[in-house]
């Protein structure tokens, strides 16, 4: 049974999750829970309604409810959510859902339907239509996830999730957005305000690791998220099926402590994949602080820099000098090495991804 990232899980207890990797245990699929049914909840489907849940509702609700949900993962000594095999329902996947919706807007328009209750759909088609045609990405390698992948969307509030297949693929599709946005050519197209990115840094920074001014800065130069004729819109990034190896438990993470180094990307392809992934060298240690003198190793090959957070996704270009602080974790496989990973906690306190020179004050 295969699942990768940005598919959802529906299981047979009514609750719909999130998939969170590409390579899962023999017994379950890895995914985090995203929607569960509420009487009062704000979402309806098939007459019935749900509502989303933050990241700690959904470990207190599972531990309260549906225990068997949660896995002690041996590869990082981490407490995860796991949908058992016996208990899913129904894989979605968002290259399907996208396929539907272009049948759907095919039958709209040939019913020559103006109604305002498809204007999210019409957007979707919109982004799809554009990346196909500028970016020449083909339609099956898109897809549609978030709440409009299960059907639990709002059409006045809903942001839109666009998938991307293919590493490749996702970078030409951002480099086509950053051409095209607040151009009257695609006048669709905008960038995202300061207002907007405003409230995004005060839920995502809650210390000193960036200013307001340089965690705009960072973003606005993603090109990764956008608007689309009012509505914000997300270009995700999820591997091609042909860009997936390995299997779960060939590879080990075992956590040694703190470090700060400064370091050069040669490869930022994977910057925007879950979790993102810096291919470094050069790698200049400036701080460490191990859990123990026993977790000192003599020789580091510190090759990569993981990010579990949306914050240091796509933080760093090639051939970019950067900064960065997080966990150090040996990494055991089939060859012995090491990473630093960024994101460690939701807040990502005194953690950080960012370029050696101020971007405010040079030229990088």
């Amino acid at each position: 049974m295969r699942a990768r990232t940005r598919d959802f899980i529906y299981t047979t207890d009514d609750l719909f999750f999130a998939t969170t990797s590409y390579i899962h245990p023999e017994d379950r699929i890895l995914a985090f829970l995203r929607y569960i049914p509420d009487p009062e909840g704000e979402r309806l489907k098939s007459g019935k309604k749900y509502r989303k849940v933050g990241s700690e509702e959904a470990y207190n609700f599972l531990k309260e409810n549906y225990p068997y949900y949660l896995y002690d993962c041996e590869n990082t000594n981490v407490r995860m959510m796991g949908v058992p095999l016996n208990k899913v329902k129904e894989i979605l996947r968002p290259n399907e859902r996208l396929e539907e919706m272009r049948n759907d807007y095919i039958n709209i328009e040939s019913a020559n339907d103006k109604s305002d209750e498809n204007t999210l759909l019409k957007k979707v088609i919109k982004i799809a239509d554009t990346f196909h045609k500028g970016a020449d990405i083909p339609y099956e390698s898109m897809g549609i996830s978030g709440s409009i992948l299960p059907e639990l969307c709002d059409s006045q509030i809903s942001d839109i999730d666009f998938v991307i297949y293919g590493m490749a693929n996702h970078r030409r599709a951002m480099n086509l957005f950053g051409k095209i946005k607040d151009t009257s050519e695609n006048s669709s197209f905008k960038s995202i305000d300061d207002d907007y990115w405003r409230k995004v840094y005060d839920k995502r920074i809650s210390d000193s690791t960036l200013s307001f001014e340089e965690f705009c800065w960072y973003e606005k130069r993603k090109n990764n998220r956008g608007v689309v004729d009012g509505t914000l819109f997300d270009i995700l990034a999820t591997r091609e099926w042909d860009e997936i190896s390995g299997t779960w438990g060939d590879t080990r993470y075992e956590p040694l402590g703190q470090m700060t180094v400064e370091c050069s990307v040669f490869n930022a392809l994977a910057s925007f994949d879950n979790p993102a992934v810096y291919e470094v060298n050069d790698v200049k240690i400036i701080e460490t602080r191990f859990d123990s003198l026993d977790n000192n190793p003599i020789d580091m090959n510190i090759s990569e820099i993981a990010s579990f957070t949306h914050t240091y996704s796509g933080q760093a270009l090639e051939g970019e000098r950067i900064m960065a602080r997080g966990k150090l974790e040996k990494v055991i496989g089939e060859k012995e090495s090491y990473r630093i990973v960024v994101g460690t906690t939701r807040e990502s306190l005194n953690e950080f991804i960012k370029l050696k020179e101020n971007p405010l004050t040079s030229n990088p």
